[in-house]
Protein backbone atom coordinates (compact mmCIF):
# COMPACT_ATOMS: atom_id res chain seq x y z
CA UNK A 1 0.00 0.00 0.00
CA UNK A 2 1.11 3.51 -0.80
CA UNK A 3 0.23 6.76 0.92
CA UNK A 4 -0.93 9.09 -1.86
CA UNK A 5 -0.37 12.82 -2.29
CA UNK A 6 -3.52 14.87 -1.61
CA UNK A 7 -4.03 17.56 -4.25
CA UNK A 8 -4.72 21.13 -3.20
CA UNK A 9 -7.05 23.72 -4.67
CA UNK A 10 -6.68 25.13 -7.38
CA UNK A 11 -5.58 21.85 -9.04
CA UNK A 12 -7.75 21.34 -12.14
CA UNK A 13 -8.68 17.70 -11.31
CA UNK A 14 -10.50 18.96 -8.20
CA UNK A 15 -12.80 20.97 -10.49
CA UNK A 16 -13.49 18.27 -13.09
CA UNK A 17 -16.53 16.04 -13.47
CA UNK A 18 -15.49 12.49 -12.66
CA UNK A 19 -16.00 9.35 -14.76
CA UNK A 20 -18.06 6.37 -13.67
CA UNK A 21 -16.16 3.16 -13.04
CA UNK A 22 -17.60 0.33 -15.17
CA UNK A 23 -18.92 -2.34 -12.82
CA UNK A 24 -16.79 -4.91 -14.70
CA UNK A 25 -13.66 -2.97 -13.64
CA UNK A 26 -14.42 -2.66 -9.90
CA UNK A 27 -12.53 -5.87 -9.06
CA UNK A 28 -9.62 -5.00 -11.36
CA UNK A 29 -6.13 -4.76 -9.88
CA UNK A 30 -5.96 -1.03 -10.65
CA UNK A 31 -9.19 -0.13 -8.82
CA UNK A 32 -8.47 -2.45 -5.89
CA UNK A 33 -5.00 -0.95 -5.50
CA UNK A 34 -6.43 2.58 -5.66
CA UNK A 35 -8.92 1.68 -2.88
CA UNK A 36 -6.14 0.22 -0.70
CA UNK A 37 -3.90 3.24 -1.28
CA UNK A 38 -6.75 5.67 -0.55
CA UNK A 39 -7.52 3.77 2.66
CA UNK A 40 -3.88 4.04 3.73
CA UNK A 41 -3.89 7.76 2.92
CA UNK A 42 -7.12 8.41 4.81
CA UNK A 43 -5.86 6.50 7.83
CA UNK A 44 -2.66 8.58 7.87
CA UNK A 45 -4.29 12.03 7.98
CA UNK A 46 -5.06 13.53 11.38
CA UNK A 47 -8.49 15.07 10.94
CA UNK A 48 -9.93 13.76 7.67
CA UNK A 49 -12.76 11.27 7.69
CA UNK A 50 -13.46 11.13 3.96
CA UNK A 51 -11.36 11.01 0.80
CA UNK A 52 -12.48 11.21 -2.84
CA UNK A 53 -10.53 9.90 -5.82
CA UNK A 54 -10.09 13.37 -7.39
CA UNK A 55 -8.23 14.45 -4.25
CA UNK A 56 -5.51 11.91 -5.09
CA UNK A 57 -5.42 12.72 -8.80
CA UNK A 58 -7.93 10.20 -10.17
CA UNK A 59 -10.99 11.59 -11.93
CA UNK A 60 -13.20 8.64 -10.96
CA UNK A 61 -16.52 8.34 -9.13
CA UNK A 62 -15.10 6.80 -5.97
CA UNK A 63 -14.73 7.88 -2.36
CA UNK A 64 -13.98 6.37 1.04
CA UNK A 65 -15.44 7.32 4.41
CA UNK A 66 -13.90 6.39 7.76
CA UNK A 67 -16.25 4.32 9.91
CA UNK A 68 -15.57 6.99 12.53
CA UNK A 69 -18.35 8.97 10.81
CA UNK A 70 -20.86 6.33 11.92
CA UNK A 71 -20.08 6.68 15.61
CA UNK A 72 -18.83 10.23 16.10
CA UNK A 73 -21.14 12.98 17.20
CA UNK A 74 -20.38 16.47 16.02
CA UNK A 75 -21.91 19.61 17.46
CA UNK A 76 -23.48 21.56 14.60
CA UNK A 77 -21.87 24.78 15.81
CA UNK A 78 -18.49 23.37 16.80
CA UNK A 79 -15.66 21.38 15.30
CA UNK A 80 -13.12 20.20 17.84
CA UNK A 81 -9.88 19.42 15.97
CA UNK A 82 -8.08 18.08 19.02
CA UNK A 83 -10.88 15.62 19.73
CA UNK A 84 -10.82 14.44 16.10
CA UNK A 85 -7.03 13.99 16.20
CA UNK A 86 -7.16 12.03 19.48
CA UNK A 87 -10.00 9.87 18.23
CA UNK A 88 -8.20 9.12 14.96
CA UNK A 89 -4.94 8.24 16.71
CA UNK A 90 -6.45 6.00 19.35
CA UNK A 91 -8.55 3.68 17.20
CA UNK A 92 -8.48 1.99 13.82
CA UNK A 93 -11.92 2.68 12.38
CA UNK A 94 -11.72 0.99 9.00
CA UNK A 95 -13.53 2.51 6.06
CA UNK A 96 -16.54 2.26 3.75
CA UNK A 97 -16.19 2.36 -0.04
CA UNK A 98 -18.61 4.18 -2.34
CA UNK A 99 -18.25 3.60 -6.09
CA UNK A 100 -20.47 5.46 -8.60
CA UNK A 101 -22.52 6.94 -5.73
CA UNK A 102 -25.78 8.82 -6.19
CA UNK A 103 -27.73 10.57 -3.46
CA UNK A 104 -31.26 9.41 -4.20
CA UNK A 105 -33.18 10.98 -1.32
CA UNK A 106 -32.72 13.90 1.07
CA UNK A 107 -34.54 15.26 4.08
CA UNK A 108 -36.25 18.63 3.93
CA UNK A 109 -34.35 19.86 6.96
CA UNK A 110 -30.87 21.32 6.56
CA UNK A 111 -28.29 22.28 9.18
CA UNK A 112 -25.53 24.88 9.02
CA UNK A 113 -22.42 22.81 9.85
CA UNK A 114 -18.70 23.41 10.35
CA UNK A 115 -16.72 21.85 7.55
CA UNK A 116 -13.18 21.64 6.20
CA UNK A 117 -11.38 19.74 3.47
CA UNK A 118 -8.05 17.98 3.06
CA UNK A 119 -7.68 19.71 -0.32
CA UNK A 120 -8.34 23.25 0.92
CA UNK A 121 -5.65 25.08 2.85
CA UNK A 122 -4.00 28.44 2.31
CA UNK A 123 -0.47 28.75 0.81
CA UNK A 124 1.02 28.81 4.31
CA UNK A 125 -0.66 25.48 5.10
CA UNK A 126 -3.25 26.93 7.49
CA UNK A 127 -6.48 24.97 7.80
CA UNK A 128 -9.57 26.50 6.20
CA UNK A 129 -13.04 25.92 7.62
CA UNK A 130 -16.48 27.27 6.87
CA UNK A 131 -20.15 26.75 7.61
CA UNK A 132 -22.13 24.85 4.99
CA UNK A 133 -25.85 24.02 4.80
CA UNK A 134 -26.20 20.27 4.49
CA UNK A 135 -29.24 18.00 4.48
CA UNK A 136 -29.83 16.41 7.88
CA UNK A 137 -30.48 12.99 6.30
CA UNK A 138 -29.64 11.42 2.94
CA UNK A 139 -30.02 8.09 1.21
CA UNK A 140 -27.20 7.02 -1.08
CA UNK A 141 -26.94 4.31 -3.72
CA UNK A 142 -23.50 2.99 -4.69
CA UNK A 143 -21.33 -0.06 -5.29
CA UNK A 144 -18.88 -1.43 -2.72
CA UNK A 145 -15.35 -2.67 -3.37
CA UNK A 146 -16.70 -6.14 -4.27
CA UNK A 147 -18.98 -4.72 -6.96
CA UNK A 148 -22.15 -5.19 -4.90
CA UNK A 149 -24.81 -2.52 -5.28
CA UNK A 150 -26.26 -1.16 -2.05
CA UNK A 151 -28.53 1.56 -0.69
CA UNK A 152 -27.81 3.14 2.67
CA UNK A 153 -29.43 5.86 4.77
CA UNK A 154 -27.37 8.32 6.78
CA UNK A 155 -27.90 11.12 9.28
CA UNK A 156 -25.73 13.51 11.28
CA UNK A 157 -22.00 13.54 10.59
CA UNK A 158 -22.23 10.53 8.27
CA UNK A 159 -24.78 12.33 6.06
CA UNK A 160 -22.60 15.45 6.04
CA UNK A 161 -19.53 13.49 4.91
CA UNK A 162 -21.49 11.70 2.15
CA UNK A 163 -22.65 15.06 0.77
CA UNK A 164 -19.15 16.57 0.99
CA UNK A 165 -17.54 13.63 -0.81
CA UNK A 166 -20.28 13.43 -3.46
CA UNK A 167 -19.63 17.11 -4.17
CA UNK A 168 -15.98 16.26 -4.89
CA UNK A 169 -17.14 13.96 -7.68
CA UNK A 170 -18.95 16.92 -9.29
CA UNK A 171 -15.92 19.21 -9.07
CA UNK A 172 -17.46 21.15 -6.16
CA UNK A 173 -15.56 22.14 -3.02
CA UNK A 174 -17.13 23.06 0.31
CA UNK A 175 -15.90 26.64 -0.17
CA UNK A 176 -18.31 26.95 -3.13
CA UNK A 177 -21.23 26.35 -0.74
CA UNK A 178 -19.92 27.92 2.46
CA UNK A 179 -21.65 30.91 4.00
CA UNK A 180 -18.53 31.74 6.01
CA UNK A 181 -14.91 30.74 5.42
CA UNK A 182 -12.13 31.21 7.97
CA UNK A 183 -8.43 30.37 8.07
CA UNK A 184 -7.09 28.94 11.30
CA UNK A 185 -3.65 30.41 11.88
CA UNK A 186 -3.24 29.91 15.61
CA UNK A 187 -4.88 28.62 18.78
CA UNK A 188 -6.83 31.83 19.31
CA UNK A 189 -8.36 31.57 15.82
CA UNK A 190 -9.23 27.94 16.49
CA UNK A 191 -10.98 28.86 19.73
CA UNK A 192 -12.97 31.66 18.11
CA UNK A 193 -13.97 29.82 14.95
CA UNK A 194 -14.48 26.23 16.01
CA UNK A 195 -16.10 26.58 19.42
Amino acid sequence: MTKLHILQEPHKILRAQTREIPTSKIKSQAIQKLIRDMAQTLKAVEVGIGLAAPQVGKSLRLFLVSKEALTSKRDEKKLDLEKLKESKASRDFGHLVFINPKIIKTSRRKNLLSEGCLSVSDPAGHLVFGRVKRFDKVTIQAYDEKGQKFIRGASGLFAQVLQHETDHLQGTLFTDRAEEVHKIKNEEDKDNILR
